[in-house]
């Protein structure tokens, strides 16, 4: 073989071996980052994305009470835009949508954000959650934008334990007691009393007793909330 083929052969195994060096550190990336999607739904309309959209039952299987969406949502465009309501397609449930404080609609500031459920936040409470979806089903949900119109998504419904009890619904509300409960009591004491005499040529002494009885008791009630 001539000195130039030689010289050609070696270029091209060197061209060939950088070719799967990158190729292999290119699937590396793609398997560890590039590929990795989050778990929750999610879902871009024009300036708006929508991420980590969940439905959050009560925490207890069964539990009757109301249930929650949370998410979080995204204006890349200068102009805020508010949350004019959330819908279920399909479902039944009505969304009551409230601010983290105030009142009024929940509002997407421009090249911020707004958080949707947990402490502080804004939220949107579906009534009567535990007839209108499921733990462990998929739930369309529709953000109804100002500007962008519904961006619709399809989310997980979870029930409100581990990491997602601190965005859940609140607790459904106990049983309250019935009305016109009477106070508890309970009397207690006894009449004492004893008769004293003593005989000196005639009977002298009297009877000397008292009842004392003091009912002992008060009224208890409890509220539920």
């Amino acid at each position: 073989m001539s000195r130039s083929l030689r010289r050609g052969a070696l270029a091209a195994t060197a061209v060939v071996f950088s070719i799967a060096s990158l190729a292999a550190c290119g699937a590396g990336q793609d398997a560890q980052t590039l590929q990795i999607k989050p778990d929750n739904a999610a879902a871009t309309k024009g300036e708006i994305e929508v991420q980590n959209a969940l439905v959050i039952t009560q925490g207890q299987k069964g539990e009757k009470g109301p249930a929650v969406v949370s998410a979080t949502l995204f204006n890349g465009g200068t102009k805020a835009q508010t949350l004019d309501g959330i819908t279920l397609p399909g479902g039944k449930g009505k969304v009551t949508l409230k601010p983290a404080e105030g009142s009024g609609k929940v509002t997407v500031p421009a090249l911020g954000s707004v958080v949707i459920g947990g402490k502080g936040n804004a939220s949107a409470v579906i009534e009567d959650g535990a007839a209108t979806v499921r733990d462990g089903e998929v739930q369309k949900v529709v953000f109804q934008l100002s500007s962008t119109g519904g961006v619709e998504l399809e989310a997980f419904v979870v029930p409100a334990t581990g990491m997602y009890a601190p965005y859940g619904p609140t607790v459904a509300p106990a049983a309250s007691p019935a009305a016109g409960a009477t106070p508890a009591a309970t009397p207690s004491g006894s009449p004492s009393g004893a008769a004293t005499g003593a005989a000196s040529g005639s009977p002298s002494g009297s009877p000397s007793g008292s009842a004392v009885g003091t009912p002992s008791g008060s009224p208890s009630h409890s509220a539920g909330h």
